[in-house]
């Protein structure tokens, strides 16, 4: 079983920035997609951001143009740069891999919240 384990998420006023990682227990090309998603209080859990193996990258409507999804493959890790944040972006952010045999992981999730 892939273990992802993130990390980077905390309290950050409007207009804000932070940046998350998921480390992967497996060498990244190991796993067809890997992601990000988000669940707020009383919703459903929503894809924020994936990459492929092959480098393709789709964002939600939502985030487009304010955050940016990478990898560090030397460290098999991937990473949300989030900017100009907003209180709606607020919710429990989840990593998410899909191995390359079809299993789906998860992260424990790291709570991400806009306020002033």
């Amino acid at each position: 079983q892939v273990q992802l384990v993130e990390s980077g998420g905390g309290l950050v006023q409007p207009g804000g920035s932070l940046r998350l990682s998921c480390a992967a227990s497996v060498n990244i090309f190991r796993l067809s997609v890997m992601g990000w998603y988000r669940q707020a209080p009383g919703q459903e859990r929503d894809l924020v951001a994936a990459i492929t193996t092959y480098g393709s990258i789709n964002y939600a409507e939502s985030v487009k143009g304010r955050f940016t999804i990478s990898r560090d493959i030397g460290k098999d890790t991937v990473n949300l740069q989030m900017n100009s944040l907003k209180p709606e972006d607020t919710a429990v952010y989840y990593c998410n891999a899909h191995t390359i045999f079809g299993d789906v992981c998860w992260g424990q999730g790291t709570q991400v919240t806009v306020s002033s």
